[in-house]
């Protein structure tokens, strides 16, 4: 029995201006960032697919990295694979050109199309519209290269995608020291394995991916920590149990350090200014919280008198553990 063969839709592309190379991906396969998405920051991105060989991801980055062009990476991979007429790849280079290959034995639909600083690749599609699709909206998407490239998938998908259904889905983005702490060139690495809507899922999670681990808000958007504000971040931090102050609107050393600790606690630590400003979507992610927390209190009866007034901002309680009801007694 051969090895299984997946439906894939995939694009990978190049950001010239961000020095951004990123694989986005979608498949009724059982996790498919596992297999289809490689990248290298300064280097390129592959994406390799069909009956896939993983060996295409490294081998092909070695090349890439001694400065292979993409079309000739996607030669000397396939030229001495005797798989190759069930594989399909795509390559971008460290300077954006592309390349993309789609074996003579793939499962129709298969086919790919090439563009400027990307390539679109599927197999088992609905039809060619999928990866036209793909193609033309990766082109006319504003934005940096995870909103387009996402714009991709959901551009694909609505034209039929994989003509077997929707299982998981990823998307890989490298650039230099993009990492968390920039220990590492992953700027964004992200998968659903398993979800019966792995490209809206993939979206959920790269919103709270975005908020928590990268940086792309306009700084122009920033908001002054004054009057209304500062009065509505005292009664939400207030809420959770970070401030016990009143909420005045006045922003002194007591708000700031209690919205610190909110920041530190909830791994927003990239997000954190020493300017008295803050960014929208933190202030909207603490409000939303905040209101959480109260639907909490309203739904939900305390075992222990008072637990749920404190919220998850206030210093650990102790003591004995509740006393039993009434109504009942402890065995002797």
């Amino acid at each position: 029995m051969g090895a299984p063969r997946f439906g894939t839709f995939s694009i990978v592309a190049y950001d010239r201006e961000r020095e951004e190379w990123g694989v986005a991906v979608q498949s009724k396969f059982i996790s498919v960032g596992s297999v289809v998405p490689w990248a290298r920051a300064k280097v390129g991105a592959i994406a390799t697919q069909a009956y896939a060989n993983v060996r295409y991801g490294p081998d092909g980055l070695a090349l890439l990295a001694d400065g292979v062009a993409a079309s000739e990476v996607v030669r000397r991979l396939t030229e001495n694979d005797p798989g190759r007429d069930e594989r399909q790849l795509g390559v971008v280079d460290r300077t954006g050109t592309a390349a993309s290959y789609t074996g003579a034995k793939c499962m129709d639909w298969a086919g790919h199309e090439v563009g400027d600083g990307f390539a679109c690749q599927g197999n088992i599609l609905f039809g060619p519209g999928v990866v036209r699709a793909m193609a033309r909206t990766f082109e006319t998407t504003p934005g940096d290269l995870p909103e387009r490239l996402l714009a991709a998938l959901s551009a694909a998908q609505r034209e039929g995608g994989d003509r077997r259904g929707m299982q998981s889905a990823a998307m890989l983005i490298v650039r230099e020291k993009g990492g968390y702490d920039e220990g590492s060139d992953r700027w964004v690495d992200i998968r659903v394995d398993d979800h019966p809507a792995p490209i809206e899922e993939l979206k959920r999670i790269f919103r709270l991916y975005d908020l928590t681990m990268l940086s792309r808000e306009d700084p122009a958007t920033l908001l002054p920590i004054e009057g209304e504000l500062a009065q509505g971040l005292q009664h939400d931090l207030g809420v959770l149990g970070y401030y016990l102050g009143r909420p005045s609107g006045a922003w002194d050393d007591a708000s700031q350090a209690s919205f610190t600790k909110f920041v530190h606690e909830n791994n927003f630590e990239n997000k954190l200014r020493d300017d008295r400003k803050v960014w929208p979507s933190i202030a909207r992610y603490l409000h939303e919280t905040a209101q959480a927390e109260v639907a909490r209190r309203t739904k939900t009866a305390p075992i222990r008198s008072g637990a749920l007034e404190r919220g998850p901002g206030a210093s650990p309680g102790g003591g004995d553990p509740s006393s039993p009801p009434k109504h009942e007694h402890p065995s002797n």
